[in-house]
């Protein structure tokens, strides 16, 4: 029977599987139960630090409402203060405490200081490892592409000296050159990548001229922009990947494994089909594995990636070139109706 366990950061994992962060962790309950259904570990749902300090704006906005009345109503009440990251890390260490499988906490900051305080506060709250979100929009027209990754690279130099744990870096693929930024990340001490980030794009209801602001879940097919990079840096850099963003078969998973993953994230394909279907999951990659003749993932893990294909041009391919050359031929197999 096949073996499924892994190794990802330091931390041994029963499978490849990795709920990504949601709210479908949020809670001991919805913990327990990706961990029945067999996950090997979960990322808690993102601490953001925009909506903190949303939250205090709002809360000051509401105390202001009140200020200098009266003068009873100054000396009587004490200043307040919003707990900023607190209620979040307490809920955290609650998920920890009441499951067995490792637990990575998400975090999202905005300034510098901001990303060394809240990842020691989840250092602390003994999490098994962190995930840092580097995405941010750029709003500066004069704000140079290598000064946006500096800032960056700059982050994970100090995190590597302060924190004992190891982080995860989830990109976005939008770099003048992903695979320069990857490999400094690395070199800057980074444990690995999640590629890549899904992230909320704007959209118009022009009946009403007005944005709309959806939840939209991934798309089967949306892994293959990742797929080409994981394919393309592994045994390239010292850091492990992790394959994320609209993975929902298990074939979508042997492929990132194929490709070099050495991890994947889940989350639309759950929320669509239940916590259960991991093990749905599960079992056909075991089954899959088993008429391959593979005993443990290790032997089939990059064995499609560009360092083991050598003389494959496939990563490197952005038109295709049947087309370009036979179009008759295309046409032909696939008349237009």
């Amino acid at each position: 029977m096949a073996n499924l366990n892994v190794e990802f950061m330091g931390l041994k994992l029963r499978n490849p599987i990795i709920v990504g962060a949601c709210t479908l962790s949020a809670t001991v309950e919805g913990a327990r139960e990706l961990e029945r259904a067999g996950a090997g570990a979960i990322v808690y749902k993102s601490l953001f630090e925009e909506q903190i300090q949303m939250e205090r704006a709002q809360l000051d906005d509401e105390l202001d409402l009140y200020t200098e009345r009266n003068a009873e109503m100054i000396s009587l009440f004490p200043t307040l203060e919003h707990a900023g990251p607190t209620a979040h890390i307490l809920k955290l260490i609650d998920v920890k405490k009441n499951i067995s499988i490792p637990v990575i906490a998400s975090l999202n900051c905005i300034y510098d200081v901001t990303w060394f305080d809240y990842a020691k506060q989840l250092e602390d709250a003994g999490v098994d490892a962190l995930e840092l979100n580097f995405y941010s929009m750029p709003t500066d027209m004069d704000k140079t592409a290598a000064e946006i990754e500096d800032e960056k690279i700059k982050i994970v130099k100090t995190l590597k000296k302060r924190l004992k744990i190891p982080f995860c870096i989830k990109l976005s693929p939008y770099y003048t050159n992903t695979l320069n930024f990857v490999n400094r990340l690395d070199k800057a001490g980074a444990s690995s990548f999640a590629l890549f980030n899904r992230l909320f794009q704007p959209e118009v209801n022009i009946e009403t001229q007005s944005h709309i602001t959806r939840f939209n879940l991934s798309h089967r097919g949306d892994f293959k922009l990742g797929l080409r990079y994981v394919g393309l840096l592994h045994n390239k850099i010292k850091a492990q990947l992790c394959g994320t963003n609209g993975i929902y078969t298990f074939e979508d998973v042997v492929q990132m494994l194929l490709s070099g993953a050495d991890v994947v994230q889940m989350v639309s394909a759950i929320y669509k089909n239940t916590p259960s279907y991991i093990t749905e999951i599960l079992s056909d990659l075991e089954m899959w594995m088993d008429q391959k003749g593979y005993k443990t993932i290790k032997e089939f893990q990059g064995k499609l990636s560009d360092n083991k294909l050598k003389s494959s041009d496939v990563y490197y391919r952005a038109q295709y070139l049947d087309f370009l050359l036979n179009p008759e031929e295309i046409i032909n197999k696939y008349p237009m109706r």
